[in-house]
């Protein structure tokens, strides 16, 4: 992702941004599943809690349960879309975490209400913006790369029922000349984990690779992520999700993963390789699978926790889908714990590649802070896997405190996230590893 400045322009409402979400919303009605369990507030680790407490200003009972609205809405609103499409315009958790369903018409509203759900009136629906979407994106891949570079993002917003674009604001973003600048989106960004520190590798935790072996290659060729959420698949293969741009010989062969011997990182010991990297190909996703061998289960990488940095553990109980409004914390080697809300479950973000190439990458936006180094790790809302990190706009920043700083000014820190159900479907659909799934509590 882009990482300079941006200024947030509204498109013309003809224009709109397919992401990642649609894909829950536009699926057939299912069956009403039960939701996963999720931990009590005493059980989230105390650098978790302090995080929700200094970014989000909630108390853990309320970020645990504003997570498990949003699950519960998430629901709903993807029946009542697949029943009533023209209807449908967007559900989200509004500030004071209530659930609200968008719609288009009084007799929509009626029927959400008398389900128990808060309703807005708006006079476009979700099918229409994400159609309109798909002409916007493309008309960005027609242009030259010169103009394209300068398009940060591109997303619905579900609040203003329009579509939004993100456009560095330089002569050349200028260019662009798209009308109608917006105000800043309003994030909820403020400066700042119960369990014991768990001396182990695990999610969020860093891990190095390269395309050469360790030994020999310079510093500056050596690869720096975190590590996702652990899994596993049918055939008990010990398995763990990251980022696809963290593979540095995708798309065409893994590489060799490492946990960092930090004084002396050619000593660092192999735990597995990438066996999977997708970056913005016909799935528009960004992740890898990393095959764990015998040495990173050895060293714990088969239990379903994350933590930030050398912080306390979170235990995963389960997994859950982008909403708007949702509350979510991201796990990180280079930031640790930081939380955010999910400012647009729809959100697609161009990457430039060495190969000269642009790929696109579809996801979900945060305003959580995201570091350096950061890529791949963990996100949560409350305690359900989200999604790993795939970019931001603070990712040259020293630290979270000077990037809400520098960021103020153009709506603060933004995150672009992969829903992890979405990777999941995805790498099943590939052959790779029958039934992968992420590691949770009650796993046998």
């Amino acid at each position: 992702m882009a990482e300079t400045p941006a200024r947030r322009c509204a498109a013309a409402l003809f224009v709109a941004v397919l992401g990642v979400a649609w894909l829950l919303f536009n699926s057939a009605p299912a069956e009403a599943s039960p939701q996963p369990t999720q931990l009590s507030a005493s059980q989230l680790p105390i650098e978790l809690q302090q995080a929700v407490a200094r970014d989000l200003h909630l108390t853990p009972e309320q970020y645990l349960d504003r997570a498990a609205k949003a699950q519960l809405l998430g629901q709903y609103a993807r029946t009542f879309r697949a029943n009533r499409p023209a209807d449908f315009a967007g559900a989200f958790l509004d500030n004071s975490g209530t659930p609200v369903i968008a719609v288009t018409s009084t007799n929509a509203a009626a029927l959400a209400a008398r389900d128990g759900f808060h309703t807005k009136l708006a006079p476009i629906s979700a099918d229409n913006l994400e159609n309109s979407l798909a002409e916007l994106n493309r008309w960005l891949a027609a242009l030259p790369r010169q103009l394209a570079s300068q398009v940060q993002a591109t997303s619905i917003d579900i609040l203003n029922n329009n579509v939004v674009i993100d456009i560095v604001d330089s002569p050349i973003g200028r260019m662009l000349n798209l009308p109608t600048l917006l105000a800043n989106l309003q994030v909820v960004m403020l400066p700042g984990g119960g369990g014991p520190i768990e001396h182990r590798p695990m999610g969020g935790d860093t891990f190095v690779t390269a395309r050469t072996p360790l030994p020999g290659t310079p510093l500056g060729q050596i690869t720096v992520c975190s590590l996702g959420f652990n899994s596993i698949d049918n055939a008990g293969q010990p398995l763990n999700i990251t980022a696809g741009h963290c593979n540095p010989n995708a798309p065409h062969g893994g590489a060799p993963v490492y946990l960092p011997n930090r004084d002396n990182v050619t000593t660092s010991v192999n735990i597995g390789s990438f066996v999977r990297s997708v970056t913005g190909d016909s799935s528009h996703l960004d992740y890898s699978v990393i095959r764990f061998n015998g040495a990173g289960v050895a060293a714990g990488l088969d239990r379903p926790s994350v933590r930030g940095a050398s912080g306390t553990t979170l235990t995963v109980t389960g997994t859950a889908v982008p909403v708007t409004g949702a509350p979510v914390c991201k796990s990180g080697q280079s930031s640790e714990f930081t939380c955010g809300i999910v400012s647009a479950d729809q959100v697609e973000a161009s990457v430039f590649g060495d190969d000269g190439l642009i790929r696109t990458v579809r996801g979900f936006a945060d305003t959580a802070c995201t570091l350096a180094g950061d890529s791949g790790g963990a996100i949560v809302t409350g305690t359900l896997a989200l999604g790993i990190t795939s970019g931001s706009n603070s990712a040259e920043a020293p630290d979270c405190g000077q990037a809400n700083i520098a960021l103020a000014q153009d709506g603060g820190t933004s995150s672009l996230g992969i829903a992890v159900r979405d990777i999941l479907a995805d790498a099943n659909a590939r052959g790779l590893g029958a039934g992968i799934r992420v590691r949770a509590s009650d796993m046998p």
